[in-house]
């Protein structure tokens, strides 16, 4: 039997600790090291893996230091949006140096902050021959894979391929206060939830086993506002707590956008999806439809199946003991158990580690990860045009959103 997959992180904060927890489903990978530019954040995360004896985990001085270290196999890439291109030129350059080998990397989404960014990083990945992953945990909630398979199994097999998809994913607003800053981040919650999104409901309409390619976007209409966080009293409280001011340069925290899809075989069908910053409830709230011909399927992640209730005599610290982005600690609570199993991180980590151990054929890389920013970049220009555009539109190779420029108007 072979070694488990050496992994090294690079990034410390809410995502990889998401990936720690999750690890403790994946055998075939050990959590061996763990890169970030705070090297007390990067200690913090590596402590957690042992603490999970998911991995002997220690934090490395810099990037190169852990591409050299024979044990470590592997890269996620789970830094923030703008570091992205400077993480993989380090870690490129150490492998083109001879410092050490990778059998693959895997980043996390979006890819890079626009089109010509992500070209740039699967260029350079390619450059040293190695395996890639994008990691779409969304894809492989275990939610979404059952019902995917017995939809397709059962109603598309007697009736005819699903139609329409939908797919949503809201919360009050990022961990960090770089999510917030369209320049660092590349625009707003448009560039950091619909990633997910889009690509859920192209996955939906793929039948399984077949590539995305066999379900492609001919058009795409996309819609941004800001319905919260640029009113006086926010536009406040975010410049104090998060460093943004969205009086000058604001950020959508709403978005939607509708694709038009075709498939093999000529049909059309249509994905939509919204996504917000602006949505109060318990917290995090991720959700799907899939409808065919005679047949539905739907998933809300706080449709749990558990709930707690607290009175008003019930006090404490604030926290997201209860679920993500959680927004109260009174009332009716509805709990997700092991989060990081339910959003789908245990099932893309064992995954990737199985196909960059030789395993498995990798179901989504780098170049499906380049595929969902031309969408995303095309749904912000749509945007900004206030029409539909065909896909993919001319020009989108350059474009750069006015939300990431600091220029856009709400």
């Amino acid at each position: 039997m072979s070694r488990p997959l050496g992994v090294g992180f690079i990034g410390s904060g809410f995502n990889t600790r998401f990936h720690i927890q999750g690890w403790r489903g994946v055998r075939e990978g050990d959590v061996l090291g763990v890169w970030s530019p705070n090297p007390k954040n990067a200690a913090d995360a590596a402590k957690l893996a042992r603490t999970l004896d998911v991995g002997a985990a220690k934090p490395y001085k810099t990037i190169a230091d852990m591409v050299a270290d024979p044990a470590i196999d592997a890269i996620w890439l789970c830094g923030p949006n703008h570091a992205r291109i400077e993480n993989v030129e380090e870690i490129v350059d150490a492998v083109k140096r001879g410092k050490g080998e990778l059998k693959g990397i895997a980043s996390e989404k979006p890819l890079a902050r626009n089109v010509a960014e992500a070209t740039q990083v699967a260029k350079l990945v390619a450059s040293i021959g190695v395996k890639t992953g994008y990691l779409e945990n969304q894809l492989f909630a275990p939610h979404i894979e059952a019902g995917k398979a017995l939809i397709w199994a059962r109603g598309a097999a007697t009736t005819g391929r699903p139609y329409l998809a939908r797919a949503g994913e809201e919360h009050a607003g990022p961990h960090g206060p770089w999510f917030w800053q369209g320049n660092l981040q590349g625009g707003g919650v448009l560039n950091d939830m619909m990633c997910h999104s889009a690509l859920i409901v192209r996955h939906l309409l793929t039948k399984p086993g077949e590539p995305l390619s066999t379900v492609r976007p001919v058009k795409v209409t996309g819609h941004i506002a800001s319905l919260k966080w640029t009113r006086p009293a926010y536009a406040a409280q975010l410049k104090k707590t998060m460093g943004a001011d969205y009086t000058k340069a604001p950020s959508e925290d709403f978005a939607a956008v509708m694709i038009e899809f075709e498939t093999a075989e000529g049909l059309k069908v249509i994905g939509e999806a919204t996504t917000s910053w602006s949505y109060i409830g318990a917290g995090l709230r991720l959700s799907a439809e899939l409808l065919g011909p005679e047949y539905s399927m739907k998933w809300n992640s706080l449709d749990s199946g558990l709930q707690l209730f607290f009175s008003r005599e019930v006090k404490g610290r604030s926290g997201e003991d209860l679920v993500e982005k959680q927004n109260a600690e009174q009332g009716v609570m509805p709990v997700v158990p092991e989060e990081y199993i339910a959003y789908g991180y245990t099932g893309e980590d064992r995954h990737f580690c199985r196909v960059f151990l030789g395993k498995e054929e990798a179901r989504l890389t780098f170049a499906d990860g380049l595929d969902v920013v031309k969408m995303l970049m095309t749904a912000y220009q749509s945007a900004e045009q206030g029409k539909t555009l065909a896909f993919p539109p001319k020009g989108i190779d350059k474009f750069v959103p006015a939300v990431a420029q600091g220029t856009w108007k709400p």
